[in-house]
């Protein structure tokens, strides 16, 4: 992927947006090289000031500070397990959670059921044969234990910011009570949002706008 400036046509990798940030992932590389893993891509661990290039390393071990620390940059630390069961480990044991990608075959369905199923406990969105990502904004963004707090989408911002009033209705025998669910809706129907509670076992709510 072209390195460059953001509004340069065609550039995949673009300056980090924090200054300190290429210190910090120089640290995990030169931690991880020095305990045994060894950089496998072309330009990774090079930088320029806020610019720093994609950078593989492997194998990746516990004693190494990437394998347990959020990094949040251009840095991929690849893992090896021998069996399931140490995957399953690693994601109850880390402090993080905010996505998962799972690449796999039709022919490996079962096992991919049961990984989501792991997973669905532990983050908050999980991407079946594509990579994690940010978007659309019709899907909820967040994360669970140490990656984030809150829910970012459309949805929940206007949630956030909206403050909900509730009007209720309530028939009886005392004829100074409009009652009649007639005379109800003619009342509310001049209302611009309503949020309705039915006299059935469920709740339901819709947004009837003003003619």
């Amino acid at each position: 992927m072209p390195l460059g400036l953001p509004w340069v046509a065609g550039v995949g990798i673009t300056p980090l947006p924090e200054e300190d940030k290429p210190k910090y992932l120089r640290a995990l590389i030169d931690d991880a090289v020095t305990k045994g893993a060894q950089i496998v891509n072309r330009h990774g661990g090079q930088s320029d000031r806020t610019l720093v290039a994609p950078t593989v390393l492997f194998p990746v071990l516990p004693s190494m500070r990437v394998y347990s620390e959020e990094q949040f940059g251009p840095v991929v630390p690849v893992v090896e397990w021998s069996h399931e069961q140490e995957l399953y480990d690693y994601l109850i044991q880390t402090s993080f959670g905010q996505q998962a990608s799972i690449f796999t075959q039709n022919s490996n369905a079962a096992s991919v059921g049961h990984l989501i199923d792991v997973l669905s406990n532990q983050v908050s969105r999980i991407n079946v044969n594509c990579q994690c990502q940010r978007g659309p904004d019709s899907f909820p963004f967040t994360g669970r234990k140490d990656s984030a707090y809150g829910t970012l989408s459309v949805f929940d911002a206007l949630r956030v910011f909206s403050l909900r009033s509730l009007v209720a209705a309530k028939d009886g025998a005392d004829a100074q009570l409009v009652a009649g669910k007639k005379a109800r809706q003619e009342i509310l129907m001049r209302t611009r949002f309503l949020s309705v509670i039915c006299g059935r076992r469920c709740r339901c709510s819709w947004y009837l706008p003003r003619a």
